[in-house]
């Protein structure tokens, strides 16, 4: 097909109506560290990277000239590219609800730093998670495989299909169950350690009553909760990775 320049700048922001909000949403780009000029030029510039290959795909959209078809067509892209963005930060979402499960366990929530991926202060020992978490993203090339997985659901959601609300709230829902489900396998050896050890202070509190037992052993509390996350921190970080990477490549 012999592109027009109205035809190529109306394909062009046809797409760049999906990619731009994953983009938005897509976790590591999408994080407040990232200034928005920065996010909205890497939108612009993966969608003219990838209209040669995409645009047969947009060309059925492209056949009724009415300025409301185009709304239509671009209203509907957009919550496309807001759902598929959504269900991958989903993910991050529930790693860091672990993250805060993590540092209550262990009783290090007093110490907030600035977060990695959202803009209000959260613990430390979550921003190390979700930090170190962002880091493999990029290292292990899963960026790659979202932005394989940007290009193929254009074929599994056509661009002149109606957006169907009801699906992509359904598809959601399951990302979210099985997003804190992985994450529950993560934070499960914590929360064991935290009834053995809130059941063992407990006891001694109440053989000794007058000693103030929380206090002596807060810090053993805390030596042991970070002695098991550092011995436990790479096959935790491997399962979140392995676990968003079989999402990435199943759908």
């Amino acid at each position: 097909m012999i592109w027009t320049p109205s035809q190529s700048v109306m394909a062009v922001a046809i797409l760049f109506c999906r990619i731009g909000f994953a983009v938005m949403l897509m976790p590591g780009f999408s994080s407040p560290r990232v200034p928005v000029k920065i996010r909205l030029a890497l939108a612009v510039a993966l969608t003219l990277i990838l209209f040669p290959f995409l645009s047969e795909l947009v060309q059925p959209a492209l056949g009724d000239a009415k300025p409301l078809s185009f709304v239509y067509i671009m209203t509907s892209e957009c919550l496309t590219g807001f759902f598929i963005g959504f269900s991958m930060r989903i993910f991050f979402f529930a790693l860091e609800t672990a993250g805060n499960a993590l540092a209550m366990t262990i009783g290090l929530t007093s110490i907030l730093t600035a977060g990695i991926n959202e803009a209000e202060p959260l613990p430390a020992l979550n921003t190390l998670v979700t930090l170190l978490a962002t880091t493999l993203l990029f290292i292990t090339n899963l960026h790659l495989e979202i932005i394989q997985g940007l290009i193929a659901s254009y074929k599994m959601l056509p661009i002149m299909d109606i957006f169907n609300s009801q699906f992509n709230l359904v598809y959601v829902g399951d990302n979210l169950s099985r997003a804190f489900l992985l994450c529950l396998r993560l934070a499960g050896p914590f929360l064991v350690f935290s009834v053995i050890v809130n059941f063992t202070i407990g006891l001694i509190n109440k053989m000794v009553p007058q000693i103030p037992i929380y206090f002596v052993a807060m810090p053993f509390v805390l030596m042991g909760g970070l002695f098991l996350f550092f011995s436990t921190a790479p096959q935790l970080l491997e399962v979140f990775i392995t676990g968003f990477r079989t999402w990435l490549i199943k759908g």
